[in-house]
């Protein structure tokens, strides 16, 4: 079984965050900081709404910020997020091959699956997992075994070509940007990939660390 990330992995879209928090905090006077976008980025709207009114000591609610920051971000979710290279290629080629794909994704329920539906990768995923729904983090390795345990997996039943991935044993794997989530599955005993994308591109020494293998473009991997 392969998991896959959306935001940053298969689309291109952790800048649109980044515009979102500069706007939203702009608006108020205020800049990001670095610890800032570090702690909001890839967490799930509930906890980074909170921690924003926590960090900036700002007098609103949870519920007032997300309503803000989903207005910001739809539209690019609906008309803009493109996929990233080799993206839809490489699902198609891991379908032809028998691979089962599920989608575990921090990213807000409604915009994944508009993007999800205007990129045609949808086909691909015999099942969506939103952590939001779920009140999880993926930074944690517990997610990871709940993840597994609700699909009726473990981590030894990956057929994905090792070759490929140049790792050293089979098992579920996870494709994935943020350095966080890769140490959390790597920890629950996945097979992690890291994917390159800017927003975290300061951390690819430590994620070439983290994972199994390291890539830049999904078209290394395509046959």
């Amino acid at each position: 079984m392969i998991l896959f990330d959306f935001d940053g992995t298969l689309v291109d879209s952790n800048g649109v965050w980044e515009e979102v928090d500069n706007t939203f905090l702009a608006r108020r006077g205020l800049t990001p900081t670095q610890e800032y976008s570090e702690t909001v980025g890839h967490s799930i709207f509930p906890l980074a709404a909170q921690f924003t009114i926590d960090y900036y000591h700002l007098d609103t609610t949870p519920q007032a910020i997300m309503d803000e920051w989903t207005q910001l971000a739809r539209e690019a979710y609906l008309s803009q997020v493109p996929a990233k290279p080799g993206a839809a290629a490489f699902l198609a080629q891991c379908r032809r091959q028998g691979e089962p794909m599920v989608l575990l994704t921090a990213c807000v329920p409604a915009f994944c699956r508009a993007a999800l539906e205007r990129l045609d990768l949808g086909q691909y995923f015999s099942q969506l997992i939103f952590v939001q729904e779920l009140g999880l983090l993926k930074k944690d390795p517990d997610t990871f075994h709940r993840v597994l345990a609700d699909l009726g997996a473990v981590p030894e039943e990956s057929t994905l070509s090792l070759a490929l991935l140049g790792a050293e044993a089979g098992d579920c794997t996870l494709f994935e940007d943020s350095p966080g989530a890769c140490a959390a599955a790597r920890a629950a005993g996945l097979t992690v990939v890291g994917v390159y994308d800017p927003f975290y591109a300061r951390y690819e020494d430590e994620l070439r660390g983290l994972c199994h293998r390291y890539i830049h473009s999904f078209a290394e991997l395509l046959e």
